[in-house]
């Protein structure tokens, strides 16, 4: 039976305590979308009643990239990645490694009752970067070489429209499904009979300048996805019934 694992690694903007005095002076740059994704944690907490597991982190970005591999060049921020080696050290063992470390034994976990898994990573995106107007209101990124994620998201995105005619959804935007991420590493890890990971990404104006709109988007994505779990379940059964 199909499992629904949610994460959210860029939920919030918190610095501990230790590290307070390396962001003096840069309270813009912790609230901006650099520090955190907007609204995002908000998202996971409207759709998480569907999860059968949640993990969340609130640690700014800017301390370390929880959505990034460990030797990639943006695991530390231009904030971080001065500090010497035993202090990067310190922040990948308290911060990063357990949080990865107990979404990736869950999903082991999964896997080994005989679970598959669908991991959904919950993401927000600027609606403009470097001057360009992003073009999506959603975004659903995953490797479309992975036939049951690319399916997945084709059904999710008609089941959304469902909800929401208005709404621009796109696949593999305003990133690529294939860049370095938690699902992909993840990926990597279990095949795709085990595991199937999706990163939903999500237009920050919901929550800035089309505020009003945000509740109905919400829950345009917190039904869709219900009525998708459900058909999916479903099919699960009797396919298990007539075997």
């Amino acid at each position: 039976m199909l499992r629904l694992l949610l994460t959210c690694e860029h939920g919030g903007n918190d610095i501990p305590q230790a590290y307070v005095a390396l962001f003096e002076g840069k309270e813009e740059l912790l609230q901006s979308h650099r520090g955190y994704d907007l609204g995002a944690l908000e998202l996971f907490h409207t759709i998480s009643s569907l999860a059968d597991k949640c993990f969340s982190s609130t640690t700014s970005r800017l301390l370390v990239e929880l959505n990034r591999s460990i030797n990639h060049k943006d695991l530390f921020s231009e904030t971080t990645a001065p500090l010497p080696e035993p202090e990067k050290q310190q922040i990948l063992k308290q911060y990063y490694k357990p949080y990865r470390g107990q979404v990736e034994e869950m999903v082991h976990d999964f896997v080994q009752a005989g679970r598959r898994v669908l991991h959904i990573a919950v993401h927000t995106f600027t609606p403009e970067l470097d001057g360009e107007v992003r073009d999506a209101d959603i975004g659903l990124l995953y490797d479309p070489k992975k036939e049951a994620a690319h399916e997945f998201c084709r059904s999710w995105k008609k089941l959304l429209l469902v909800h929401d005619s208005s709404l621009l959804v796109r696949f593999n935007y305003p990133y690529l499904g294939i860049a370095d991420g938690f699902p992909t590493y993840l990926r990597r890890k279990f095949s795709e009979e085990q595991y199937i990971g999706i990163e939903l990404e999500v237009n920050q104006k919901f929550v800035t300048s089309e505020r009003h709109r945000w509740p109905d988007v919400q829950q345009a994505l917190k039904l869709s996805l219900h009525e998708l779990l459900r058909q999916r379940r479903l099919y699960e059964t009797q396919a298990e019934e007539e075997d």
